[in-house]
C-alpha cells in the first residue's frame, strides 16, 4: 500500500513539474528580454519598443498559431508612446508578417506625430502593414538582408481566401454579362482601398523627399505591381528614397534570440552558436567566374 502511495505521489509531482516548469521559463525569457530592452535604452537614450511576430503556442494545448499586427498591438504601442516624452526618441524593432491596416495606420501615424527622432530596426523582414508602420520613422535601419514588402491592399477573408485588390479590379476589365452583385461591390471596395493605402503611404513619406519623388514611392508601394510576398530589399528601398541605412545594433540580433519560435517541432535550421574567425596567417580569397 506505501509502495500504491509513493508511485502514485511520484506521479503527481511529475504532472505537478511538468506544468509549473513552462511557465517559469517563460517568465524567466521575459524577464531576459525586459532586462535586454532596458540595457539597450540606456546605451541609446530612448524608448525601445518591439513587435516581434512569430509561430507560438497556445498555453494549455501547445498548438502553434500565427501572430501579426491586431489592435491590441496598436493599443500597447500608443500606450508606450503616450508614456514617452516629447524630446525622447523611439526605437522601434520590427518581426512582422503583417496584419490588419487599421491597427498599423494607428501606429504609424502615432510615431509619425512624435516629436523626437523615431528609428526602425528591422533585423530580418517587416511586411505589408510592418512597412506601412517603418515609412513613418525618420530612419530604418535594415540588416543587409532584411526585407520589406509592398502595402498594396488584400481583400476577403480566411473562409473565401485573401485576394489583392488590384487583382480584382483586373479581373472586373474582362466582359461577363452574367458577373454578380457581389463581385462588383468587391470591385468597389477594392478600388476604394487602392486610393486609401496610397493616400496613407504618400502622407507619411511626402515630409521626407520631394513631392514627384513620394508620389511614386506611394504609387509602387499600393498599385499591386508586385506580388504581396515580394521582398523589397535594403538597396531596392533606398532606390526607392527611404531613409535606410545598415548599422544594425548588436543588442537588436541579441534581443531577436529572446524570442524563440514554437519549440514543438525539430529545428530545420542548426548549427554551432558562435562566431568563427579567420585562422591566423591564413587568407581567404574569393574568386568570381565569368
Amino acid at each position: 500500500m506505501d509502495g500504491l502511495f509513493t508511485l502514485g505521489s511520484l506521479l503527481w509531482l511529475i504532472i505537478i513539474l511538468s506544468l509549473l516548469v513552462p511557465f517559469f521559463q517563460r517568465r524567466l525569457l521575459q524577464v531576459r528580454r525586459l532586462q535586454a530592452i532596458r540595457a539597450m535604452e540606456k546605451r541609446r537614450g530612448s524608448r525601445v519598443i518591439t513587435m516581434i511576430h512569430r509561430k507560438e503556442s497556445m498555453s494549455f494545448l501547445g498548438i502553434p498559431i500565427s501572430r501579426y499586427i491586431d489592435i491590441e498591438d496598436s493599443e500597447e504601442v500608443l500606450r508606450a508612446i503616450r508614456l514617452t516624452p516629447d524630446e525622447m526618441p523611439l526605437d522601434l524593432v520590427l518581426h512582422t508578417p503583417g496584419g490588419l491596416v487599421l491597427a498599423s495606420e494607428q501606429i504609424a501615424c502615432a510615431i509619425k506625430r512624435h516629436p523626437a527622432k523615431v528609428t526602425v530596426f528591422v533585423p530580418h523582414y517587416t511586411m505589408s502593414g510592418g512597412t506601412l508602420v517603418s515609412l513613418a520613422a525618420d530612419e530604418i535601419v535594415m540588416d543587409p538582408d532584411a526585407v520589406l514588402g509592398p502595402v498594396d491592399p488584400q481583400l476577403g477573408g480566411p473562409g473565401t481566401g485573401f485576394y489583392p485588390a488590384v487583382s480584382i479590379l483586373k479581373a472586373l476589365e474582362q466582359p461577363n454579362p452574367n458577373r454578380e452583385d457581389q463581385t462588383l461591390i468587391l470591385g468597389d471596395v477594392a478600388r476604394k482601398a487602392i486610393a486609401q493605402v496610397y493616400s496613407t503611404v504618400l502622407c507619411l513619406v511626402q515630409a521626407t523627399m520631394p513631392d514627384e519623388q513620394a508620389r511614386n514611392v506611394a504609387q509602387a508601394l499600393s498599385d499591386g505591381r508586385w506580388t504581396h510576398d515580394y521582398p523589397i530589399s535594403a538597396d531596392h528601398a533606398k532606390e526607392l528614397g527611404l531613409p535606410i541605412t545598415h548599422e544594425v545594433p548588436s543588442e537588436v540580433y541579441k534581443l531577436m534570440n529572446l524570442y524563440p519560435q514554437s519549440g514543438l517541432r525539430r529545428p530545420s535550421v542548426e548549427y554551432i552558436p558562435g562566431p568563427y574567425f579567420p585562422t591566423p596567417g591564413h587568407q581567404q580569397n574569393c574568386h568570381l567566374r565569368d
